[in-house]
């Protein structure tokens, strides 16, 4: 058998063979990295949103107790085995007996990493 006739691969085809494989494995390893990435940022969202939820369900609720609610109350909750911090802010509106609550909900005591807020109007019953 000659050479002309053999059959196979040379060593430079398996090269660039290799090489285009290790490119495509190395975008489909970034793509997975991004991917989970986006997933758990989209759960901390998640869970950093119902604690803000349900902080102004509890403030709708101490408003029929307590009026005006107090500002730049906070406080913190455990949820889905992470601890959560919220802070409220309250704000006068023209209407005396409207305020605007706003509930920030962070993942540190200091309230630097704000996650997500949620905003609402709360209205004084009339007794």
């Amino acid at each position: 058998m000659n050479k002309a006739q053999s059959r196979g691969f040379t060593l430079i085809e398996v090269m660039v063979a290799v090489g285009i494989f290790a490119v495509a494995g190395a975008a489909v390893m970034k793509a997975t990295y991004e991917h989970l990435r986006a997933v758990s940022s989209l759960e901390q969202l998640t869970f950093a949103t119902w604690v803000a939820n349900n902080q102004m369900t509890e403030s709708t609720l101490r408003a029929k107790i307590q009026w005006p609610l107090k500002n730049n109350d906070k406080g913190e909750v455990e949820l889905a085995g992470q601890r959560w911090y919220w802070k409220q802010e309250v704000k006068k509106t023209q209407d005396e007996s409207l305020f605007q609550i706003t509930i920030i909900v962070s993942d540190d005591v200091d309230g630097k990493n704000e996650l997500t807020g949620v905003t609402s109007f709360i209205a004084k019953l009339e007794s």
